[in-house]
């Protein structure tokens, strides 16, 4: 009886042990568990790296975007505002978005979930997925500009379309604005 009364003792004990590492695993991410899953991705450092990758996709936007206008425009254009882009993005207020993006993550994420991206961003694979991902960001973003770029133009050319229908179609109907004159 001693015996059973122990075991049954040590597995209360276990059990209970365990249902409280459960709770505290389901329990709402706090600002500390974010902010230092932030630093393990070293956010703050990737969203910079993540800006200099995109620098070379946006100076070739903004290369083929005022092409058509070249001899309208000062020689040193695209110089200057490639310049005033790449002094904008560096002005970027990045620990203040962080900041911003905290109760996002403690609103979708677990204390728990939070300790597994932690666990996994800690280890080797995860490292190296946190030194290569602005390079593959940046040649995604190069691969899918001329997309984005095609996209873009077939949306414009379809809205200027509408416009020009609009216009047209009001002007062929006669004013109606008092009735009986």
């Amino acid at each position: 009886m001693k015996r059973f009364l122990l075991a049954a003792i040590f597995c209360l004990a276990f059990t209970s042990h365990a249902l409280a590492q459960d709770a505290a695993a389901s329990a709402p991410a706090s600002k500390e568990d974010v902010e230092r899953y932030l630093r393990t991705m070293h956010s703050h450092d990737m969203m910079q790296n993540m800006i200099v990758a995109m620098a070379k996709p946006m100076h070739q936007m903004v290369h083929d975007q005022f092409l058509k206008e070249k001899d309208k425009l000062p020689a040193d254009f695209e110089t200057r505002m490639n310049k005033m882009m790449d002094d904008m993005m560096k002005d970027m207020p990045f620990d203040e978005m962080m900041q911003a993006m905290v109760p996002s993550y403690q609103k979708h994420l677990t204390k728990g979930d939070v300790d597994s991206l932690v666990a996994f961003y800690s280890s080797p694979t995860g490292q190296k997925v946190l030194r290569e991902l602005p390079a593959i960001m940046g040649e995604a973003m190069e691969a899918m500009m001329p997309i984005m770029r095609r996209q873009m133009d077939t949306m414009n050319q379809r809205v200027q379309q509408e416009v020009a229908d609009m216009i047209k179609n009001s002007q062929k109907k006669p004013d109606q604005t008092t009735p009986g004159t």
